[in-house]
């Protein structure tokens, strides 16, 4: 068994060391409504993080600005729409100011966040900008608006949408969601296992 479990490590040292994110979801059964409550818990402070909640306004197409760096919460400025499309293609593009690149200008002061694929926000039926937790964790294990996804697609989403990464390495003196990525990822895995439970149920 020690070998077995040596022998695992192995094949997942490559992509931590990668800094990839690695799905391994807690066996059947083994998670309790307690710990999976509690893994909520710390799923809703990532969700609602600025970082995270700043680009999930639902029908409104105004990316909001919120956080300690901003003094208040108030709408993006520049008076940015980003329309139907959620990219800007109707006025303009959010790539116009949010470039598309691995490295360039995230740490620089005031810089407009990047990524390494074409900035957006999140579709409409993602909204949770302003909600609580329990009408976010409702939202979530709700078929009809995750696109349904399972909680194990929603960590593989996790896992593979760069957009998604930049929360945990945003540059330029801007607070970071809480937590890791890959403790995110590990949370809502656990949450999955226990049954998906909200505290109001």
């Amino acid at each position: 068994m020690r070998r077995l479990a040596r022998v695992l490590a192995l094949v997942a040292a490559p992509a931590a060391a990668t800094g990839e994110v690695v799905i391994d979801p807690p066996a059947p059964g083994s998670v309790s409504r307690a710990e999976g409550l509690a893994a909520w818990d710390r799923i809703y402070e990532v969700a609602s993080h600025p970082r995270c909640a700043n680009c999930h306004v639902g029908a409104s197409d105004v990316p909001m600005w919120s956080g300690p760096g901003y003094g208040r919460t108030r709408p993006h400025g520049m008076a940015v729409r980003a329309g139907d499309s959620r990219i800007g293609a109707e006025t303009i593009p959010c790539r116009t100011c949010h470039v598309t690149s691995r490295t360039g200008g995230i740490d620089r002061p005031h810089a407009a966040p990047q990524v390494a694929d074409a900035w957006r926000l999140a579709p409409p039926e993602a909204a949770w900008f302003g909600r609580s937790s329990d009408q976010i964790c409702a939202q979530l294990r709700d078929p009809a608006r995750t696109d349904g996804r399972t909680a194990l697609q929603i960590a593989e989403h996790l896992g593979h949408d760069v957009i998604l990464h930049w929360a945990w390495t945003p540059g330029s003196g801007r607070e970071p969601a809480p937590y890791s990525l890959q403790e995110h990822v590990n949370d809502v895995l656990a949450w999955g296992v226990a049954g998906q439970p909200c505290a109001f149920d």
